[in-house]
């Protein structure tokens, strides 16, 4: 296994982290900083934003570089915004840092994939991207709940400096282990834009934009919800977030496998569930044991669909996987910052905290809508195969 391909993953884990460890310190920095929860909420929207449009931006403003070069450029970018957001003075320069760290996101995946596939035979390709793509899984396993718990007891600004530490030993690996290659094949970007004219793309696009909507929707506040609803410790919401991670890494390892199978009825099983899972939340977040099974099978549901989404995005986009791998990630965090808007609102208009829950349900079934729409309209054959 390529040293490299580890130091990628380590990328993967620095940034996950610095995404999703954001909902663990919610309260911290919104007692902090002087701000509701609704208010701290927005910086998980505004770093989606800066994803959601950074993501094909920059991937544009990389296509001349050497992928190496436009990844350690990313992987800089990365380190500065984490820097800026744990010496922040205020609300507002850490939602400018959140953003300036969301710029490097999307684009780093999608170069990133690239890269990884390269540097394996053609039969280990995906193998190594999937190793990549483990550094976010152990970032929802680990990186949130030990962020969250080192926020907790040294103050939320420690989490950040310790993201930007993990970031600056990456950035070195890059640079030092990433191999340079010389073949390289140079981006047509107008083949890659004229991939994008065909409807199924972008209905693609929005089942991951509302499926993400319905995961963050609930996800952004289940700290408060823990805590305020059920009563957990603030131990107690660490040690849940690890079992939110584990809940997520097994979806992910059965939705790969059932959407290998049957993609179509993986992702109408998953959105069904999650919309009935996120339902049920509102009555078990009372007691401790219900809510904590509920959001393992939440946490499971909910990441089974990742795969299947993933590959959904790139059968519409063979001709242009980059870009729409890109954008794929792009969709996601616009989902992210609809998700974490609809769960403040609901909780600033007085619905309270049990209401989330009822919202994502609510999302959930709007994604499984437009999966149904897509696939029914794909009327070709080839089309059609994939489906099954």
């Amino acid at each position: 296994m390529p040293l490299s391909l580890l130091i990628l993953a380590l990328s993967a884990f620095a940034i996950g982290t610095t995404e999703f460890v954001i909902m663990g310190l919610l309260p911290d920095v919104a007692t902090d900083l002087g701000v509701s929860i609704p208010g701290a909420g927005w910086l998980v929207t505004g770093y989606a934003l800066g994803v959601a449009i950074g993501a094909p931006f920059m991937a544009l403003a990389t296509a001349r570089l050497p992928r190496k070069g436009a990844l350690v450029t990313l992987m800089g970018i990365f380190i500065v915004g984490n820097l800026l957001c744990a010496i922040a003075a205020d609300y507002n320069i850490l939602m400018f840092a959140r953003v300036v760290t969301a710029l490097c996101h999307g684009a780093f995946f999608g170069i990133g994939s690239v890269v990884a596939a390269g540097l394996v035979p053609a039969n280990r390709r995906a193998s190594a991207v999937a190793l990549m793509f483990t550094g976010l899984t152990l970032a929802n396993v680990l990186g949130v709940p030990l962020g969250t718990a080192l926020g907790q007891q040294a103050g939320w600004r420690s989490t950040f400096y310790a993201v930007t530490v993990i970031g600056v030993i990456a950035f070195i690996g890059l640079i030092r282990y990433l191999p340079a290659r010389r073949d390289e094949e140079k981006l047509d970007m107008r083949a890659e834009l004229r991939a994008l004219k065909g409807i199924g793309i972008w209905l693609s696009l929005s089942m991951t934009a509302l499926f993400a909507a319905s995961m963050f929707a609930l996800f952004t506040y289940v700290a408060p919800l823990l805590g305020d609803v059920t009563g957990v410790s603030p131990l107690g919401v660490t040690w849940t977030l690890l079992l939110i991670g584990l809940g997520l890494t097994v979806g992910n390892i059965i939705g790969g496998k059932l959407a290998d199978r049957r993609l179509a009825a993986t992702l109408i099983g998953v959105f069904i569930a999650m919309a009935v899972i996120s339902t049920v939340l509102r009555w078990t977040s009372v007691a401790l044991i219900p809510a904590e099974v509920t959001l393992f099978l939440w946490a499971t549901a909910a990441f089974a669909a990742v795969p299947a989404l993933q590959i959904n995005v790139v059968t519409f986009g063979k001709d242009a996987p980059n870009l729409v791998s890109t954008l794929n990630i792009g969709a996601f965090n616009v989902g992210n910052a609809l998700g974490a808007w609809v769960g403040g609102s609901v909780i600033a208009h007085g619905f309270g905290l049990t209401s989330v829950p009822l919202a994502a349900g609510g999302l959930a079934l709007l994604a499984l809508l437009v999966t149904l729409i897509n696939f029914r309209q794909r009327g070709d054959a080839g089309l059609a195969a994939v489906a099954n």
